[in-house]
């Protein structure tokens, strides 16, 4: 447990920092998902699945070489 006030703080901060990566991992995997069981062409799908790899990409959740491959991957599996 935290013993000094700087550490207490910083433990509040990762809490509430897990709090909002949960909610964008979370996101990212339903995004995933559904650009999975959508048919070939899906421009919708695509999109959002574009859209919650890059925001996930901004927030620091993965790697740029890993949104690369998830992108990849996505267009591969929703190409006409």
């Amino acid at each position: 447990m935290a013993i000094t006030k700087s550490a207490k703080k910083a433990h509040r901060q990762s809490l509430r920092k897990k709090a909002f990566n949960d909610v964008r991992r979370k996101a990212l995997r339903g995004a995933l998902k559904g650009a999975r069981l959508a048919k070939g062409g899906d421009a919708a799908a695509l999109s959002a699945a574009y859209q919650a790899i890059d925001k996930a990409l901004k927030r620091g959740l993965m790697h740029k070489n890993t949104a690369a491959r998830r992108k990849a991957s996505v267009a591969k599996l929703l190409k006409a």
